[in-house]
């Protein structure tokens, strides 16, 4: 069975009405054991990941200066939360658990993070909800360690890789894919290897088309030896932050294709569950689920 990083440091308090939901951390875990999608021996507990590990995707003085609380006001707001130790705390622990995932992958196809996808943390800045970019570190973490040698970015999110496009925009071991809404945060895009811009109100059958038609002949093109997956749920035409009109089942069907590449090509994935702003939690609990049950029928 797959791995999957959790830690209750994920869940970590916000003021009441703060468009981040951070309970779906807490009760994700729970819904995958009722639903009976894994057993409690498939979550294991990241440590704290190591500054030195930080700095392989991350601009040292930002890193310093963010985890001795010194950045400025107008940094702090950037990211949208309060800081404080425990969410320093909690930032690196998800990065760890990603670099911990991916280094699971190798031998058990997929892992996942119930946290991470923080794909709007740039090099030397945070935003949108993201401090430090997870999936950028564990990237540059494998290719330091020679675990792999080209690293294939998937960012299904509704909202722009900008960050994880910066960060890796001189760097030919990693080729980085988003496709996002053309009209949504962020406003002003970075480039990305290729970006796919997608239209509002953009729907299941013209999505899950444009994906069919580019990511296959990315993968053969590129010959990556590990994929990440940032599977953001805030595709949903429910979504209070994002602009497309995709059902559950195309979210789903999404997760499908990308999984499915990655075994009939079989390349290690690891998956971050990204962003989900949807009015009822449930949705959004429903959503990462199905990414979870995807990945079960077609490893396992």
């Amino acid at each position: 069975m797959f791995s999957i990083a959790y830690h209750s440091i994920y869940n970590h308090p916000v003021p009441e009405n703060h468009r981040f939901p951070m309970e779906k951390y807490q009760l994700l875990p729970k819904q995958l054991l009722l639903e009976g999608i894994v057993t409690e021996d498939c979550f294991f507990k990241p440590q704290q990941a190591s500054l030195q590990d930080i700095y392989l995707a991350h601009n040292p003085d930002y890193v310093n200066r963010y985890t001795h609380l010194q950045l400025t006001d107008k940094e702090r707001r950037k990211t949208g939360f309060v800081h404080c130790q425990q969410l320093i705390d909690r930032e690196l622990t998800l990065v760890q658990g990603t670099i911990d995932g991916a280094l699971n992958a190798f031998t058990q196809k997929v892992a996942f993070n119930i946290a991470g996808g923080t794909h709007h943390a740039f090099s030397g800045h945070g935003e949108g909800f993201c401090m430090l970019n997870d999936q950028a570190v564990a990237a540059a973490y494998l290719l330091k360690h020679n675990k792999a040698s080209k690293i294939l970015i998937v960012d299904l999110d509704v909202h722009q890789g900008n960050g994880t496009a910066e960060i890796f925009k001189n760097n030919p071991q990693v080729f980085t894919f988003s496709m996002h809404g053309k009209s949504n945060y962020p406003f002003k895009k970075e480039q990305s290897n290729i970006d796919i811009d997608l239209e509002d109100e953009t729907t299941d059958d013209v999505y899950l088309t444009i994906l069919e038609n580019h990511l296959e002949k990315i993968i053969v093109k590129e010959q990556p030896d590990f994929i990440f997956y940032q599977a953001g749920v805030d595709i949903l035409a429910t979504d209070k932050l994002g602009k497309l009109n995709c059902t559950i089942n195309g979210c789903k069907q999404r997760d499908e294709h990308v999984f499915s590449l990655a075994k009939k090509y079989n390349i290690p994935v690891q998956c971050s569950m990204g962003g989900g702003y949807s009015p009822n939690l449930s949705t959004i609990l429903q959503a990462h689920v199905n990414t979870f049950k995807v990945a079960k029928d077609l490893f396992y």
